[in-house]
């Protein structure tokens, strides 16, 4: 017979599970939403699937559109949007304009309502903010390894026109929201205007691809093992499709720098574990990733294949996630970094940062990226482009906390010292510095730029501020 006391525990920890119940009703849509279209909700509850069966809303009598959401832990907050089953017809603002995820607190009410204002395939994304030097390579590149077509972006430098040099290439996922607000669902990264002002600075910058995620395909394609209850799969014919077919298109129509030390992938995600496990898997194509916001936990295979893969080339790998993005997301990209650094990748290899507060979003992404890009593609960001007058700098220490130490450039005293952000504002300048040691403890986390003028020559680097 059990114990009183036993009986007492079980009660109380059954007791400690109260669950909440949800209604999402949206009782408005639209006038133009077509007869007929489907409504999901999509988020953080199932993997962001825009189309996935199992949270469809039913239309009623009254013409709303129901769902029962699956029970939660009273208190659990979940993020979510609505979408007519693809991120390019996902819920827009009144305005055309991005609107912030929608949150609902399990225990705050049963019924919720809702009214979505715009759709973005309906006129609802506003106008393209994709720089001048972007474009659509192809509306529907064909993807023979997986038997469908997709649209591809590609970033040219501004100089691409008027120069005759060959460039770095970064392959990026989830195109849509990359470049251009208009065709983002959840807000663009911006990196076409990010690179833009790198270059106005005199920082060298690469040809950007960016292949469209494939909407209710998404995890699929970004997934090489199953998932019973998201999907997955295809992992290897996605990346497969970037090495045998999408690169050497590019590389055969653009001028490149194809070798693996001028390639680099990057992506959020699960466009950030589609990254990690490509640059494994093709270690002689590419030696740069950047891996954001990765959803290590959405497989348990991504340890075990990571665990098999021995280093056999050198590479570089930047990790960043958002200290609010959860426990597993947090705790994942760090085990990754101590996998990595296991099978052999030198501490100088491997860059992992937890951003204080920074949510799973587009504009944590977006952020961080110039960071990103200076650490993983150094080299060649800092040879800066070529001037008659300008000599390029390595900065030590380079991150740096406190003190840049200029002893080792061996230069006569600088007549001026200059420090850019990467807004091009001067945070920074000195006159006849007397010291090689340059405090710069005050300036916030960031990219610079360091100037120093000596005897009529002009000396540049740049350096990353932690």
């Amino acid at each position: 017979m059990m114990k009183k006391s036993n009986c007492f525990f079980l009660l109380m920890v059954i007791c400690s599970f109260v669950f909440g119940q949800a209604t999402f009703i949206v009782q408005s849509v639209p006038d133009y939403t077509p007869v007929g279209d489907p409504i999901f909700v999509a988020g953080n509850f199932n993997g962001w699937n825009p189309a996935d069966s199992n949270f469809e809303l039913i239309q009623n009598e009254s013409q709303q559109w129901v769902i029962e959401m699956p029970q939660q832990n009273q208190g659990n907050t979940i993020s979510f949007k609505f979408t007519r089953g693809d991120w390019n017809k996902v819920e827009k603002g009144v305005n055309g304009e991005e609107i912030a995820d929608r949150q609902f607190e399990y225990g705050n009410g049963d019924t919720v309502y809702f009214d979505i204002a715009n759709w973005a395939d309906q006129g609802g994304g506003g106008n393209s903010t994709a720089a001048e030097n972007v474009q659509i390579l192809d509306e529907a590149f064909y993807m023979p390894e997986l038997n469908r077509s997709r649209r591809v972006w590609i970033y040219l430098p501004p100089d691409y026109d008027q120069a005759n040099n060959r460039y770095p290439v970064l392959y990026m996922h989830d195109g849509q929201n990359i470049f251009d607000a208009y065709t983002s669902y959840v807000g663009e990264w911006e990196v076409d205007e990010t690179l833009n002002r790198l270059y106005a600075q005199g920082i060298q910058v690469p040809i950007v691809v960016g292949i469209d995620h494939g909407g209710a395909e998404r995890i699929n394609e970004y997934l090489p093992w199953i998932n019973n209850q998201y999907g997955g799969g295809l992992g290897d014919e996605y990346i497969d499709f970037l090495m045998q077919t999408l690169k050497p298109y590019i590389d055969e129509n653009f001028r490149t720098l194809p070798d693996k030390d001028n390639t680099g992938i990057m992506g959020s995600s699960m466009g950030g574990l589609i990254s990690q496990y490509g640059a494994l898997k093709y270690q002689d194509v590419f030696s740069k990733v950047g891996i954001f916001s990765p959803a290590y936990w959405i497989s348990d295979s991504v340890w075990i294949f990571t665990s098999q893969v021995e280093k056999q080339q050198n590479m570089k790998f930047y990790q960043m996630i958002g200290g609010a993005e959860g426990v597993e997301y947090v705790k994942g990209m760090w085990n990754m970094h101590d996998t990595l650094a296991g099978k052999g990748f030198e501490e100088n290899e491997l860059r992992s940062v937890e951003i204080p507060g920074g949510q799973h979003t587009e504009s944590l992404w977006r952020d961080h990226f110039a960071t990103a890009y200076l650490w993983l593609f150094d080299v060649y960001a800092n040879g800066v482009r070529e001037h008659s007058n300008v000599t390029v700098i390595n900065v030590y220490p380079n991150p740096v906390s406190d003190y840049i130490d200029l002893s080792s450039l061996k230069l006569d005293q600088p007549d001026t010292l200059i420090v850019v952000d990467m807004e091009g504002v001067t945070v920074l300048k000195e006159r006849a510095i007397s010291s090689n040691r340059i405090n710069i403890h005050q300036l916030k986390p960031g990219n610079y730029l360091i100037i120093l003028h000596v005897d009529g020559k002009v000396y540049q680097g740049s350096f990353v501020k932690i």
